[in-house]
C-alpha cells in the first residue's frame, strides 16, 4: 500500500473524505447505452454505479467517490473526490489496461495486475463487478445465506489470504434486487462498499427494437 499513501498524499483534497457521506459524481452513460428496468441482474447487459468506498490498512484509512460503467467488453472505474476531482481513472477494454493518476498514465494488458504495480492497491477488480450485484465468481464458497435466500457472507479461495465478502443489506435498483452494503476483509486490508445508485443498461438498438417489434408484427 506505499504507493496508494503516497497518491493519496498528493492529493490534498483526500482529508476532506472522512465520513461516507451520500453525493454523487458528474458522469454520462455512452451514447449507445440506455437505462434500463430489469427482474434480476443477470438481465443486465451493462450498469453503472455511483457510491463510496471506505479503505484501511494497517497504513492509510480514507473514503472515496466511486463511479463504475460495467459491461462485458470495457470496464470504466473513476474514484472522485467529493468535489468531484477525479484522483485514480481505470479503465480496460480487449487485453488493455490504462490507468491514470497522480498526473501519470500507466498501461498493461491486465488491468489487476497495473492497479497493483502502480498504486501497490490489491483490490479485487475482476470479482467485484460479480459481487456488487450479489453474485458469485467460480472461486467463491458460498458461506450463509439470508432469510430470503441472498448470499450473506462468502469467501472467494483464489488468493491466501482469501478475501471474505459480508453482504450487510439489499436494496432494489432498476427493478433488481443488489446490495447496498458490502464489507470485504483479506488480512489487514478491509473494504467497506456503499452503493448508493445502480442502474441496468442496455445497448440502444436493442431497446428500440423492442419497442418496434409489436407494431411490426401488426402490420
Amino acid at each position: 500500500m506505499n504507493n496508494l499513501r503516497r497518491i493519496t498524499k498528493n492529493t490534498y483534497l483526500w482529508v476532506i473524505l472522512g465520513t461516507l457521506l451520500v453525493s454523487g459524481c458528474s458522469t454520462t452513460i455512452p451514447d449507445n447505452l440506455v437505462p434500463v428496468s430489469v427482474n434480476k441482474v443477470q438481465q443486465a447487459d451493462a450498469w453503472e454505479m455511483q457510491g463510496k468506498l471506505a479503505v484501511r490498512t494497517p497504513q492509510d484509512k480514507f473514503s472515496t467517490n466511486l463511479y463504475w460503467l460495467h459491461s462485458a467488453e470495457h470496464d470504466e472505474l473513476k474514484l472522485t473526490t467529493m468535489l468531484g476531482t477525479t484522483v485514480l481513472s481505470l479503465s480496460s477494454r480487449a487485453g488493455e489496461a490504462t490507468l491514470e493518476v497522480d498526473g501519470k498514465t500507466y498501461k498493461d494488458s491486465d488491468p489487476q495486475r497495473l492497479l497493483t504495480r502502480v498504486s501497490g492497491w490489491s483490490i479485487p477488480i475482476q470479482s467485484l463487478p460479480l459481487w456488487i450485484t450479489g453474485q458469485l465468481t467460480v472461486d467463491d464458497k458460498l458461506v450463509s445465506k439470508d432469510a430470503q435466500g441472498r448470499p450473506a457472507r462468502l469467501v472467494n479461495t483464489e488468493q491466501l489470504p482469501p478475501w471474505e465478502v459480508d453482504f450487510k443489506s439489499w436494496q432494489t435498483q432498476s427493478g433488481a434486487e443488489v446490495p447496498r452494503l458490502l464489507n470485504l476483509q483479506r488480512g489487514e486490508v478491509s473494504l467497506k462498499l456503499q452503493l448508493n445508485q445502480w442502474q441496468a443498461l442496455a445497448p440502444q438498438s436493442q431497446t428500440l427494437l423492442q419497442q418496434t417489434s409489436p407494431t411490426e408484427n401488426s402490420l
